[in-house]
């Protein structure tokens, strides 16, 4: 009886340490995930993310006389203290050809914002051909109490839509971009509340 105890104990033992490694495997998967899974939006367009390009690539796309709608959206998340649009709603360009369009931040708060954007096309199957040059989506933008500021994005969209039978009835794209407060901002903005909390008692 006791030798079948000894095992029971080591079989249950090396259960537990299994489970156990399944989980940390389980935590490091989620972990790894949010990169991942953005790296194969850009490369993909899956989700109408937009495709990153450099000058070099731009610089080998031919235009056409095919023209398209792009009209451009923006938001901020519930909370954030900037106003944030568009300097022009709706364009038209030649498919191939590069053009900007230039949205405008304000922070009206009375600290210094950290924010960066996300963003997303509609129709989705359009993202994989809208291409970005240059973005502000691309860094964090920092905006002091007041501060405005213009902001610009080069892009062109890929001539291999027009190839794209999935893609044959889109006249319009829409750019649409959100701002979030940065995470790292959240933290310290949520550190500074809990240490006035603590000062007054409250």
């Amino acid at each position: 009886m006791a030798v079948d105890q000894a095992v029971l104990q080591r079989r249950n033992r090396r259960v537990g340490m299994t489970m156990a490694g399944v989980v940390l495997a389980m935590l490091g998967l989620g972990y790894a995930s949010v990169p991942l899974y953005r790296m194969f939006c850009q490369v993909t367009g899956f989700g109408g993310t937009t495709m990153r390009v450099s000058e070099a690539q731009a610089a080998t796309v031919v235009s056409t006389n095919k023209d398209i709608r792009i009209r451009f959206d923006a938001n901020v998340e519930r909370g954030m203290p900037w106003q944030f649009k568009p300097v022009q709603a709706v364009d038209t360009v030649a498919v191939g050809v590069r053009d900007m369009a230039i949205y405008t931040a304000k922070n009206t708060s009375n600290h210094t914002i950290t924010g960066t954007a996300s963003f997303n096309v509609e129709p989705e199957q359009a993202g994989r051909y809208f291409s970005k040059i240059q973005c502000f989506c691309f860094t964090e933008q920092t905006l002091k109490p007041g501060e405005e500021v213009r902001m610009p994005v080069i892009y062109y969209v890929d001539p291999k839509i027009l190839d794209d039978p999935d893609n044959k009835d889109v006249d319009e794209i829409t750019l649409s971009y959100t701002f979030h407060v940065t995470a790292e901002e959240k933290a310290t903005d949520a550190g500074a509340k809990a240490l006035d909390r603590a000062g007054t008692g409250g």
